[in-house]
C-alpha cells in the first residue's frame, strides 16, 4: 500500500481525481518535498484506471504561490541549477502523462505555479484570480520552464511582455490573451471542472493519449518530425478494437453506408 501524502489532499471518486496542494501556511508554494509527492502521485495514479487529476490549492487566497522562497534563499548558483533541474523534471513528468491533467486556479496563481499550471494539459480560474509570471520583480527569471512553454502558448512578443513586466494579470484578461482556457465563478470552480472535463472524458481513453502525445510532439519538434510523432500514435490507434467495433456497428445499423467490398463474415466480427 502506498504511503500516505502529506502536501496532498487526494479525493479520487472515480474517472477523475481532485488533488489539493495543502501547503496553506507558505502560500501553497512547490517544496522538493511537494515535488516529490506530485511525481509519486502520477505514477501511482497511472496504474489505476483514473483518467485525470485536477490541482488546485488548499484555501481560498492561492492555488500556487510560487517555488518556495525560504528554500530557495539558500541556494548557490549549483543548488540553483539543481533546484531548477527538478522542478523542470516534474513539469516535463506532468506533461508526457498519460493522465489529463487539469489546473482548477482558485486564487493567485504566479512564478512557479503558473509554470505548473502551464505543464497541464487544460487551465480554469476563477474569475477572481490573478496569474503570471512576476520572478523579475524579485531578481530572478522563471526556473520550471515558463520561459520555453509560455512564448509556445502565446507567442514571443506576448510572453516577453508577461516575463519582462512581471504583471500578474487578471483571471478575464489571461482567458482572452490564451494563459488560460476557461472562467469559473467564484464558488463554482469545481462543478465547473467537471462540466468542462465531461465531454473530453466520454472520449474513449487510448485516443486520448495518444492525441495529447501528438499535439505535445508539436511543442518541441520541427513540423516533420511532428508529424512522424503523429504517424506513430495513429497507428497505436488501430492496436485496440473501439474504432473497428464502432465501424462494425454503424454498418449493421445502417448508420454508415459503404460501397467498400468487405471482406467475408465482416459483420460477424465481434458479435
Amino acid at each position: 500500500m502506498s504511503k500516505p501524502y502529506s502536501l496532498l489532499l487526494v479525493d479520487n471518486p472515480g474517472d477523475l481525481g481532485w488533488v489539493t496542494i495543502n501547503r496553506t501556511k507558505d502560500r501553497n508554494s512547490i517544496n522538493t518535498a511537494l515535488m516529490e509527492e506530485v511525481s509519486r502521485l502520477i505514477d501511482e495514479t497511472e496504474a489505476t484506471p483514473t483518467r485525470g487529476l485536477v490541482f488546485t490549492g488548499a484555501g481560498v487566497s492561492h492555488f500556487i504561490g510560487g517555488a518556495d522562497g525560504v528554500e530557495m534563499m539558500q541556494l548557490d548558483p549549483d543548488g540553483a541549477t539543481d533546484f531548477s533541474t527538478r522542478i523542470q523534471n516534474l513539469f516535463n513528468r506532468m506533461e508526457t502523462s498519460s493522465l489529463i491533467l487539469v489546473a482548477a486556479i482558485n486564487g493567485l496563481c504566479f512564478g512557479g505555479g503558473y509554470e505548473f499550471a502551464l505543464a497541464c494539459d487544460f487551465r480554469i480560474a476563477v474569475e477572481t484570480a490573478r496569474i503570471g509570471l512576476p520572478e523579475v520583480k524579485v531578481g530572478l527569471i522563471p526556473g520550471g520552464g515558463g520561459t520555453q512553454r509560455l512564448p509556445r502558448l502565446v507567442g514571443v512578443g506576448r510572453a516577453m511582455e508577461a516575463i519582462l513586466s512581471g504583471r500578474l494579470y487578471p483571471a478575464k484578461e489571461a482567458l482572452d490573451i490564451g494563459l488560460i482556457h476557461h472562467l469559473a465563478p467564484t464558488g463554482k470552480l469545481r462543478a465547473e471542472v467537471f462540466n468542462y472535463l465531461e465531454p473530453i472524458l466520454k472520449n474513449p481513453q487510448p485516443a486520448l493519449i495518444q492525441a495529447k502525445r501528438a499535439v505535445r510532439a508539436s511543442q518541441y519538434l520541427p513540423f516533420f518530425e511532428g508529424l512522424a510523432v503523429e504517424n506513430l500514435e495513429f497507428q497505436k490507434c488501430f492496436t485496440h478494437p473501439f474504432f473497428v467495433n464502432l465501424m462494425h456497428q454503424q454498418i449493421k445499423d445502417g448508420t454508415v453506408e459503404t460501397t467498400a467490398e468487405l471482406p467475408d463474415g465482416f459483420l460477424k466480427k465481434e458479435g
